[in-house]
């Protein structure tokens, strides 16, 4: 990955948390949310390497819901080097390291769990959709995964945040799935849950 990428990094005890925003976001804007799921929490934070309208995301799409499967490969491979690099030049990698993405950052912190078993020990997953089918089994046997999905959601359906729940648990993971009233927005009732369920993660 370009050594110019922008991030924010803070330190921290107990466990990382690893940022990765929506599509039009960038290294701050999920800040004030690791805050609140866990101040105590150290932060790595980077900016998505690939541009949808001049707005920033973490790999590209060939329309809305429909992925480049080579650019999503490749900014996977890249992405996790660079999360591996920083830790050890931070001193952070013997931390569990927790994703928390949103929208198009879920889906590349599902990418990096399926395609690098063993790289997080906990996800916070909000508004995920199906990045792609997984090929071999147990990709993320043990590990405690909750999804924030809106009942309105008009990008990702009810049977897509379903169809995603079978895959992961398919795969071994721990997965509780939070329905809330919403739609692609988040609600303030789901973080609350977010941050309970991530209070009492035992890492």
């Amino acid at each position: 990955m370009n050594q110019t990428i922008q991030y924010v990094e803070r330190k921290g005890v107990n466990r990382q948390l690893l940022l990765l925003h929506g599509t039009g976001g960038n290294e701050n804007s999920l800040l004030d949310l690791a805050d609140f799921l866990d101040p105590t929490a150290a932060v790595l934070s980077p900016r998505g390497q690939s541009l949808d309208e001049g707005a920033p995301r973490f790999f590209r799409r060939l329309r809305e819901g429909v992925f480049d499967q080579e650019d999503l490969r490749a900014k996977t491979e890249e992405l996790a080097e660079f999360v591996h690099q920083q830790r050890v030049a931070s001193g952070t990698d013997l931390l569990p390291l927790i994703a928390v993405g949103y929208s198009n950052g879920a889906n590349m912190a599902l990418s990096m769990m399926l395609r690098k078993p063993g790289l997080f020990q906990g996800a916070v997953l909000l508004r995920p959709m199906v990045p792609f089918k997984p090929e071999g089994i147990d990709l993320v046997k043990g590990v405690p995964i909750w999804i924030g999905a809106g009942k309105n959601d008009p990008l990702v359906s009810i049977a897509d945040s379903k169809d995603l729940e079978a895959i992961l648990v398919g795969q071994g993971g721990l997965v509780e799935l939070n329905w809330s009233e919403t739609g692609h927005s988040l609600s303030m009732e789901e973080l609350q849950f977010a941050k309970l369920w991530l209070t009492n993660l035992a890492l």
